[in-house]
């Protein structure tokens, strides 16, 4: 089996169309697929096989006033029959080198204490836990009920 590991441009859309089961956490929107690519900084490499998405990886980069250009990496999917074939750490691979190419000093991605099989790749692809740890919070702009 032979799949490929491309970066997609903002013209290609059209190729999510076709996605394994379970490479996302919830079907692909079009709106939010033209949302995604009509941001520069937004950047998704997939895993082809064939014409069948098989597994994604996407990031943003950005910019502080005080700091160098960053990636942040958003999530990392492949589909179940797909996983442990070193899909997911090519797909890694080929997104930090985007964001190397665009000047980006440094990646970041944060996951679950407990995802071991995620912990796993970011450490095979040459990540290292941060020793100082940090502390996410969630603010829900939905509207709440007791309002």
């Amino acid at each position: 089996m032979s799949i490929l590991i491309r970066l997609l441009l903002p013209h290609e859309a059209d190729v999510l169309q076709t996605v394994a089961p379970d490479v996302f956490d919830n079907p692909v929107d079009p709106r939010w697929t033209a949302e995604f690519f009509a941001d520069p900084r937004h950047h998704i490499v997939v895993a082809l096989d064939g014409v069948t998405v098989v597994g994604m990886a996407t990031g943003v980069h950005y910019v502080h006033p005080d700091k160098a250009p960053e990636l942040f990496i958003n999530e990392v999917g492949v589909a179940p029959p797909y996983q442990q074939m070193g899909i997911g750490r090519r797909l890694m691979e080929a997104l930090i080198a985007h964001g190397r190419s665009l000047g980006c000093t440094g990646a970041w991605l944060g996951t679950e204490d407990d995802n071991t099989a995620a912990r796993r790749l970011y450490e095979a692809v040459g990540g290292r836990l941060d020793p100082e740890p940090f502390v996410v919070y969630w603010f829900d702009n939905e509207a709440s009920e007791s309002s």
